[in-house]
């Protein structure tokens, strides 16, 4: 899916053994610079498509702002997954009634249940490729007949620095990821932008026969 030149940036800058790619050790700052007013609105007008209280499982959900803030009081049943333990705290804090966990989605089990849902903003792109394509097909698994599976990622495949932890984003770009999709019986049903240039990958799982 890469070209040689993007495995060797990613083998380089990645570090393995960091299981929040960062973000823990910059949990404080991150709180204080993650903007409010991005995503919030497009993850809004997509859940207006799901029944009411339904059950979303939103990876990478850090401390919750916006993206969890917003499902909850849109009155879903929220279920939250991240690798930070700083981060997972403050979620606590703020949403003390929601059920977090604390683990990278490579590890955590769901919460050993299916949702009608699955949110995850700002997170791919900073996981090793083996791990976004698991992380496709664990969603698929995770979902019941007829959910819904909203994600965003660059349109086209490169890596990136973070801006936040300088550790390497990378990019699988459209092509990869509508493959990955329909591989885990996934189906795009839309893409979207947002104000902070942000691009959406919308997906839905065929219903049993």
């Amino acid at each position: 899916m890469r070209s040689h030149l993007l495995q060797s940036f990613m083998a380089d800058t990645v570090d393995r053994n960091d299981r929040s790619n960062g973000y823990d050790a910059i949990a404080h700052h991150f709180i204080g610079a993650r903007n409010q007013n991005i995503g919030g609105t497009t993850v809004r007008e997509w859940s207006t498509s799901l029944p009411r209280g339904a059950s979303i499982l939103d990876l990478g959900c850090g401390f919750g702002e916006p993206i969890s803030r917003v499902l909850i009081e849109e009155g879903f049943t929220v279920f939250g997954v991240d690798a930070s333990p700083r981060l997972v705290d403050a979620f606590r804090s703020r949403f003390p009634n929601v059920a977090v966990e604390c683990a990278t989605v490579e590890e955590s089990t769901f919460f050993d249940r299916q949702f009608d849902a699955v949110v995850a903003w700002g997170l791919i792109f900073l996981l090793p490729e083996e791990v976004q394509v698991t992380l496709i097909r664990k969603v698929a698994a995770a979902l019941h007949p007829g959910g819904h599976f909203l994600f965003t990622a660059e349109k086209t495949p490169l890596p990136w620095e973070d801006s936040l932890t300088d550790q390497v984003s990378i990019s699988l770009g459209r092509e990869a990821y509508c493959s990955l999709l329909e591989a885990a019986g996934l189906t795009l049903t839309g893409e979207a932008s947002d104000e902070g240039e942000n691009a959406y990958y919308f997906a839905s799982k065929g219903t049993s026969k």
